[in-house]
């Protein structure tokens, strides 16, 4: 299914946004799942309203292509590389790639991918983890290795993290990481951040920095999240002040009996795109 259903069809030469999922979930380390989040997502999005009030605009007309999916599962290798192919070809296109997960294993390739093309790319790391470990369970690719992978290819701003190990502290930058106690204390914090940033920005979204309240359905929830519209005000501030060149939203793990957080995921795609393109 495409994002959108039917009611959102366009060639890919006719498209401005391509939909990259990515149904991966071979290094998640505690609730399985995320491999089914892609699809959830373009369900749910089938349910969505084109005109977004807050915008005033209806991202949809810049059209919206939902590639084939990535199902490379050989190896984290393999899938880092093949996320990385998918959307490269985007960019050299002049597309707006939109990698939809799957767990933040996927976010490795997409981020490589964008800072082929631009030299002072930077990254926004929205997630309750820090993922800064160099590698866990045998694998320097493995989820919670995703920012440690990024940091190797461009500087990176975490926003949102109130979970992580004792190892991972000499990987912290303590100047460019906002704990959620702090920003729920400070919210002139999320301004901090921002200017952190160089012009081009690519942005990576782990579900599971927002609540738990309503974002229950991840594979490893953390208490303690800042709600929607704070990190929806602060992701309006990013797009708006810097070159946004794309972005991912990872680790939707759905429920069988919840759907809501799989049209919360699919909302805040879209609204995204709309900050992007109003």
């Amino acid at each position: 299914m495409n994002f959108g259903g039917h009611e959102v069809v366009y060639s890919y030469s006719a498209a401005e946004i391509v939909i990259i999922p990515v149904p991966y979930d071979e290094t998640s380390t505690w609730m399985k799942g995320s491999d089914k989040g892609p699809e959830a997502i373009m369900q749910a999005s089938v349910n969505l309203e084109w005109f977004d009030i807050e915008t005033g605009s209806d991202v949809s007309r810049k059209g919206i292509f939902t590639a084939g999916p990535v199902t490379e599962k050989e190896s984290p290798e393999k899938l880092v590389e093949a996320v990385h192919v998918a959307a490269a070809s985007c960019i050299d296109d002049q597309k707006f790639p939109v990698v939809v997960g799957g767990n933040h294993t996927v976010s490795i390739g997409a981020v490589r991918a964008a800072a082929g093309r631009w030299d002072d790319l930077s990254v926004l790391q929205l997630d309750a983890h820090s993922d800064l470990r160099q590698e866990y369970e045998g694998s320097a690719l493995n989820h919670a290795c995703a920012m440690a992978r990024v940091k190797e290819v461009a500087p990176l701003v975490q926003v949102g993290i109130r979970s992580m190990s004792s190892d991972e502290l000499p990987f912290v930058d303590p100047g460019r990481i906002f704990y959620a106690h702090r920003l729920h204390a400070d919210r002139s914090l999320y301004s901090e951040a921002a200017g952190k940033l160089t012009e081009n920005v690519y942005i990576t979204i782990d579900l599971d920095v927002f609540d738990p309240s309503l974002m229950p359905s991840t594979g490893t929830p953390e208490p303690g999240g800042p709600g929607y519209y704070e990190l929806m005000g602060f992701l309006r501030h990013v797009i708006k002040t810097r070159n946004v060149v794309g972005f991912d939203v990872v680790e939707l793990c759905p429920s069988p009996v919840n759907k809501t957080p799989d049209f919360v995921a699919a909302k805040i795609i879209y609204q995204l795109l709309s900050y992007r393109f109003s």
